[in-house]
C-alpha cells in the first residue's frame, strides 16, 4: 500500500509536465484556426490556397510518424519530446521571414515544420499518458488530456485574436491597402519570436525535468507479416477509415469556420475556432458523463454520425442572413449577434468529440498481438486533417461557395455511421 501510494505521488510532477504538452499540442494545432483566415485576408488567398495552410500541416503526420517512432526508439521517449519541442520552436522562428517578406511559400515550410514537430511530440508523449501511472486509470489520464487538448483549442484563437487586435485591416468585402497589408504582417512577428522563446524554455525544461524515461522498445525491422495480418481485419482497416474520415471533419468544423466567417463579414473572424473546441470539450465532458452508463460506445458513435448528418445539411441548406439562434442563446447573455450557420459549424464539435475515443477501442478489439501494429496505422489517420480542408477548398472553387463546399462532409458522416452500425462487427472481407 505505502508502495503503491508512494507511486502515485511520484507520477505527480511528470503527469503535471505532460498535460502542459497537451496543452502545448492543442494550442499548436488549433491556432490554425484563426491563422488561415488572417493569412488569407492579408495575402489576398484563395480559399483553395487557404486550405494548403492545413494541408501542409496535418500532412507531415503522413511521412513523419513512423521516422518520429524510429527515432524515439533511438533516443528515447523524454529526448523525443524535447526534439519535439525544439522543431516546433524552429518552426516558429520561419514565420517571422515569412510574415516579414510575406511569402506564401515560406508560410507552408513552417507550416510543414511544426506539424513535423507536433507529430514528434505527439509520439513521445501519447505513451506517458498510459504507461506514467496505473493501469487501472489510465482511461482517466486519457480523458483528462482530451479535454485539456481541446480547451487548448479554445484558447488559442482567442489570444490570438488578442494579439492581432490592432493588426485586424478592412472587411472582407474592401479591398486592402499595401499600409493595411504590411500591418497585417507586422503584426505577427513578435508573437511568433514570443510562441518560439516559450517552446525553446519548455524544450529545455522538458530535457532536463525529472520526467522517468519509459522502456525502449525493440528496434526490430518492420514485418510486413504483421501489417497483412492486421489489415486482414475489417473492424481495424475500416477504424483506419473512419479515423481518417473523422478529422478531415473534425479539422474542417475547427479550422474553416474563421474562413467562412470572413466571407459573411464577421469582424474578429479568427476567433471562431474557439466556439467549436468548446463544443468539443462540451462533448468530452458528456461522454465521461453518458459512457457507458447511458450509451454504449457504438450508440455514442452512432448519435454523433446523426447529428453530424443533420448539421451538415443545416450548414448547406441554411440562411446565412438568420441570426435566430444567437439572439436567442448569446445576445441576451452579452454574446456576439453569428449567423445561425455558423453556430451550425461551432455544434458539429459536439457532434465530433465522441467519435475518436469510440473508434479506437473497436477498432482494436481482439487483435491481440497485432494491437501495436493496429495503434500506428490508426494514428495514420490523422492524414485526414490535410485532406478536408483541401476538398472543401477545391468545393468552394468549384460553383458551390463556401457554403455550399461543407456537403463533402455528408459521406464522412455516412462513412462514421456504418462503421458504428455494421463496419466494427465485421470480422473478415467477404
Amino acid at each position: 500500500m505505502a508502495a503503491q501510494q508512494a507511486k502515485r505521488q511520484s507520477s505527480v510532477m511528470p503527469m503535471v509536465i505532460v498535460a502542459m504538452l497537451f496543452f502545448v499540442l492543442g494550442f499548436a494545432t488549433w491556432l490554425n484556426g484563426s491563422l488561415m483566415p488572417y493569412l488569407q485576408q492579408m495575402l489576398q488567398l484563395t480559399p483553395l490556397q487557404a486550405s494548403l495552410i492545413i494541408f501542409s500541416f496535418y500532412i507531415a503526420v503522413t511521412f513523419t510518424a513512423l521516422p518520429s517512432a524510429w527515432l524515439i526508439r533511438k533516443v528515447g521517449y523524454k529526448n523525443g519530446m524535447a526534439l519535439g519541442m525544439a522543431t516546433m520552436m524552429l518552426a516558429g522562428l520561419l514565420y517571422i521571414p515569412a510574415a516579414q517578406t510575406q511569402t506564401f511559400a515560406l508560410f507552408l515550410l513552417a507550416q510543414l515544420v511544426i506539424g513535423t514537430g507536433q507529430t514528434l511530440l505527439q509520439t513521445a508523449v501519447n505513451p506517458y499518458v498510459v504507461k506514467i501511472g496505473p493501469e487501472e486509470t489510465a482511461a482517466v489520464r486519457i480523458s483528462i488530456m482530451g479535454i485539456l487538448n481541446k480547451t487548448a483549442g479554445v484558447v488559442a484563437p482567442i489570444v490570438f485574436t488578442a494579439l492581432m487586435a490592432g493588426s485586424f485591416a478592412a472587411k472582407s468585402d474592401v479591398a486592402l491597402t499595401a499600409e493595411q497589408i504590411d500591418t497585417m504582417a507586422a503584426g505577427l512577428v513578435l508573437p511568433y519570436l514570443g510562441l518560439a522563446a516559450f517552446l525553446g524554455l519548455l524544450a529545455l525544461a522538458v530535457k532536463y525535468s525529472p520526467l522517468p524515461e519509459l522502456a525502449k522498445e525493440a528496434d526490430s525491422a518492420s514485418n510486413s507479416g504483421q501489417l497483412k495480418a492486421a489489415l486482414a481485419r475489417p473492424s481495424l482497416a475500416l477504424g483506419v477509415v473512419a479515423l481518417f474520415v473523422y478529422v478531415a471533419v473534425e479539422v474542417i468544423a475547427g479550422d474553416t469556420i474563421g474562413l467562412f466567417a470572413l466571407s459573411l463579414g464577421v469582424e474578429r473572424y479568427t476567433v471562431m475556432t474557439s466556439y467549436t473546441m468548446a463544443c468539443m470539450v462540451l462533448g468530452y465532458v458528456l461522454g465521461i458523463v453518458l459512457i457507458p452508463r447511458v450509451l454504449s460506445q457504438q450508440k455514442a458513435l452512432a448519435v454523433s454520425a446523426v447529428l453530424g448528418l443533420l448539421l451538415t445539411a443545416a450548414i448547406v441548406f441554411g440562411d446565412t442572413g438568420s441570426y435566430a439562434i444567437a439572439n436567442t442563446l448569446l445576445v441576451p447573455f452579452g454574446g456576439t449577434a453569428l449567423p445561425d450557420t455558423l453556430l451550425y459549424i461551432a455544434v458539429l464539435g459536439l457532434a465530433n468529440a465522441i467519435v475518436w475515443p469510440a473508434v479506437w477501442p473497436l477498432a482494436l478489439s481482439g487483435l491481440g498481438s497485432l494491437t501495436s501494429v493496429g495503434s500506428a496505422l490508426l494514428i495514420m489517420g490523422i492524414a485526414g486533417g490535410a485532406f478536408g480542408p483541401l476538398l472543401w477548398g477545391l468545393a468552394s472553387g468549384s460553383g458551390l461557395g463556401q457554403q455550399g463546399a461543407y456537403i463533402v462532409m455528408l459521406p464522412c458522416y455516412l462513412f462514421i455511421l456504418f462503421y458504428a452500425v455494421k463496419g466494427h462487427k465485421l470480422t473478415r472481407w467477404k
